[in-house]
């Protein structure tokens, strides 16, 4: 499955990443990719809102994990956003454990994955966002297994 997007704005992007937090079950991980300011955090804050999550989402560049409440439906989920940015090598990934939050009561952000994908699950969700600045941005979303094509059904068609 592959879906293009267009995004004008940040907050554009925000609300297609609201549409993606309402597609997003327990056990999910969802891989942004982008250069810096092409607005994975954006894309992110829009998931924590869709997630029903009430603490201010922002990059965890410095602390690299940071973990939310929120709920999907009537469920409490935790939303774990992830910024590997700073890891250099694949060991770094075990070392901080990113694996053991790859739980179904649990919703996985990661930004810069690159490092980590020797460990990442078979049906992860791959968000690749091109541009920044004041330019549009390209959202192109991929999945080779899980659910995912069945889930995006319409996604793209969606007006809210």
């Amino acid at each position: 499955m592959i879906i293009n997007i267009m995004s004008g704005s940040a907050q554009e992007t925000n609300l297609w990443g609201q549409r993606l937090g309402r597609l997003l079950r327990g056990g999910d991980v969802v891989c942004l990719m982008g250069d810096l300011g092409s607005g994975k955090t954006a894309l992110a804050q829009g998931v924590g809102l869709a997630l029903q999550v009430t603490s201010p989402l922002t990059s965890p560049t410095f602390t690299l994990i940071q973990e939310y409440s929120g709920r999907i439906g009537d469920k409490a989920i935790q939303l774990i956003h992830m910024d590997l940015y700073r890891l250099q090598q694949p060991e770094e990934v075990e070392v901080i454990g990113v694996t053991d939050y790859f739980q179904q009561d649990t919703v996985c952000l990661i930004e810069w994955p690159e490092v980590a994908q020797e460990y990442l699950p078979a049906d992860f969700l791959l968000v690749e966002i091109e541009g920044n600045g004041e330019m549009p941005r390209r959202l192109i979303f991929q999945a080779e297994a899980g659910d995912w094509e069945e889930r995006f059904r319409g996604f793209a068609d969606c007006n809210d």
